[in-house]
């Protein structure tokens, strides 16, 4: 049981759990691992905007995130990859294994609109080798999700 399950439980979104063995970071090695298409597989960033702080961007883990569109579309200087302890410390989970779900500090979520077409995509569960597959447009609800083009 992780703090994003008990989340989703608490908040009622229907979701199941899929386990693999984390052998490796990543999104194409969770995909493979659980037999899944890599772009219906989420990835959290944890990235920080100036001026602006810190968002989590769920992309798809096919997608790799443009730093200076992400600032164009939040009117920012610029965007970058928030280091690992910063990463963790702002989350609660390990690099690895970040959930939007039941993070230790609330952040904005961003979350690339291509996800939307998929009636289901895996997310991390909060920890190395748990994903969680759900309705995307259940993400976006419970999360309070802005959905762009990245």
């Amino acid at each position: 049981m992780t703090s994003a399950i008990r989340f989703l439980e608490a908040h009622g979104i229907p979701f199941e759990v899929a386990e693999y063995e984390h052998l490796e970071k990543g999104a194409v090695f969770a995909a493979r691992a659980l037999g899944l298409p890599v772009d219906r597989t989420i990835k959290t960033l944890v990235v920080e905007v100036v001026p602006g702080g810190y968002y989590l961007v769920l992309m798809p883990g096919n997608k790799t995130i443009s730093f200076r569109r992400l600032a164009k579309v939040l009117g920012a200087k610029r965007a970058a990859m928030a280091d690992t302890d910063t990463a963790e410390r702002l989350t609660g989970y390990l690099v690895g294994g970040i959930s939007p779900f039941g993070v230790r500090k609330q952040l904005p979520v961003l979350m690339e609109a291509d996800l939307l077409a998929f009636d289901k995509v895996a997310i991390n569960g909060g920890r190395r080798g748990v994903m969680l597959i759900m309705n995307p447009s259940d993400i976006v609800r419970t999360m309070r999700a802005e959905t762009v083009v990245l």
